[in-house]
């Protein structure tokens, strides 16, 4: 994955094109291509029991950053675990911040009785 200082154009998002969000569940993995397909914006996951996934680390190339598309990955990942009826561990230091502002997650989720996990900055939703 490219790590460029330089902004890029915001155009290099597809201009008047949503941000798509696409899973990969083979690698375990959500992705946003960037620039055509050669710069990629992803969050990754894996199983770590049989209903439950650790989401554990999202990435976005520096010239992309600030443009909400770490938001996008989060969302798509926190709508999977809710469809799929999967309990997760929340590794992903930017998921963990941003965890409150999804709105859309049931109350359960957005405001869990929630269980510090031992490791540090983890969480399990009930």
């Amino acid at each position: 994955m490219a790590h460029s200082a330089a902004a890029v154009p915001l155009g290099a998002l597809e201009q008047g094109c949503p941000i798509r969000v696409e899973h990969d569940r083979r690698r375990r993995q959500f992705t946003v291509r960037l620039n055509g397909c050669h710069d990629r914006a992803v969050l990754l996951y894996e199983y770590v029991g049989k209903r439950i996934v650790d989401l554990q680390h999202t990435e976005v190339p520096d010239a992309y950053r600030g443009r909400g598309i770490a938001k996008h990955l989060a969302k798509a990942a926190l709508d999977f675990v809710v469809e799929e009826d999967l309990k997760a561990h929340l590794t992903c230091w930017y998921i963990q911040k941003d965890q409150p502002n999804h709105q859309h997650l049931p109350e359960t989720l957005r405001h869990p009785d929630v269980a510090e996990i031992p490791l540090a900055g983890q969480w399990l939703w009930h």
